[in-house]
């Protein structure tokens, strides 16, 4: 049997109202190659009754089920039914570009050394706020592979829903795994151990649907604990590995959470830059001026800040000091 360009897999669990949108922006897609396969997660509305017309419909789609196990099993599941040499991301409640397949099977065909391919997106729908639209240019500003090496420790810099990775490489790091954190976040890192290589289309080919009952709003997993917890895994398995010492920029209350949960792997200071902090401790931590860091080349620093505008302002201190990114220091989140 012949396989596909590309197969696409949909987890879907009660996505009635949203399923038909998500599959006729596939089954319009200007590249034609595709297999689109349906996980559906035990939902209990019409999502398996949609899925098994469009299935009766189109023969490049393939509907499967399981007893309700969550997004990480499905996603799983779907990618194991998966035949063609490259998989892509689609979520129910989500819409594609007509072009955004062809976009990304001609990207990766053109760059045979990248992994993951992910596009840049458009937030729509319900209670969009000023929050997600930071979020969104944060997110489409990253394109280059350096880019997102940069950037990799303060969020996911490729939307999970644009991801097409090359099945090979997506078997050699293990699939989707589940960990209790973000499963998309967690490929993306085992990706980044492995040394593999990612892209981005620079064009918005995804409606990325925006709602108070999405699942990174309301999973335990999709925490602010959790998404810590990862970091801190994969930084003391990359950055921080065979380190006996670092030290941490940023006492405020994006530091202060770093702080409360290194959980005995503390850094030997902390810096900041409000003097009613210097020579204080915070939780056990003691608090020191920049001026105190020791000389780049004998230092490695996790700058941890949230405040608009930081990032830059510490990037300028670094610089014109010899400081390197990713060579003496990091920025998290």
């Amino acid at each position: 049997m012949r396989h596909p360009a590309v197969s696409v897999v949909m987890p879907c669990f009660n996505a009635a109202e949203t399923l038909a949108e998500a599959v006729d922006s596939i089954r319009t897609q200007t590249l034609q190659d595709w297999e689109l396969i349906i996980l559906d997660d035990g939902s209990s509305d019409a999502s398996p009754r949609i899925a098994a017309d469009y299935q009766a419909a189109d023969a490049r789609i393939r509907c499967r089920a399981i007893p309700h196990q969550g997004i990480v099993a499905a996603l799983q599941h779907a990618c194991e039914e998966a035949r063609g040499d490259l998989i892509a991301r689609m979520d129910a409640d989500d819409a594609a570009h007509p072009e955004r397949l062809e976009r990304q099977v001609a990207f990766m065909q053109a760059h045979p050394d990248v992994a993951l391919c992910g596009t840049q997106v458009h937030a729509f729908g319900k209670r969009l706020r000023q929050g997600r639209a930071r979020y969104e240019r944060w997110i489409n500003g990253l394109v280059s592979h350096e880019q997102m090496l940069r950037d990799l420790f303060v969020e996911c810099p490729i939307p999970h829903p644009t991801f097409m990775l090359r099945r090979s490489d997506f078997a050699e790091v293990g699939g989707y795994q589940d960990h209790g954190w973000p499963e998309d976040y967690d490929l993306v890192m085992r990706l980044f151990l492995n040394e593999k290589r990612f892209g981005k289309i620079p064009e918005p080919l995804l409606q990325w649907r925006e709602s108070p009952e999405r699942l990174s709003r309301v999973d335990q997993r999709y925490s602010p604990e959790q998404f810590r917890a990862l970091k801190r895994h994969y930084l003391l398995a990359s950055y921080l590995k065979g380190r006996d010492t670092f030290y941490q920029w940023g006492a405020g209350e994006v530091g202060k959470a770093w702080l409360r949960e290194w959980g005995g792997r503390n850094p030997v200071a902390v810096v900041d830059i409000n003097p009613r902090k210097i020579g204080h401790a915070i939780h056990g931590v003691k608090v020191i001026p920049p001026e105190e860091l020791p000389a780049p080349g004998k230092v490695f620093i996790v700058v941890a800040v949230g405040a608009p505008g930081a990032r830059a302002e510490i990037r300028a201190w670094f610089g014109p000091r010899n400081y390197r990114e990713l060579k003496d220091y990091l920025f998290l989140a």
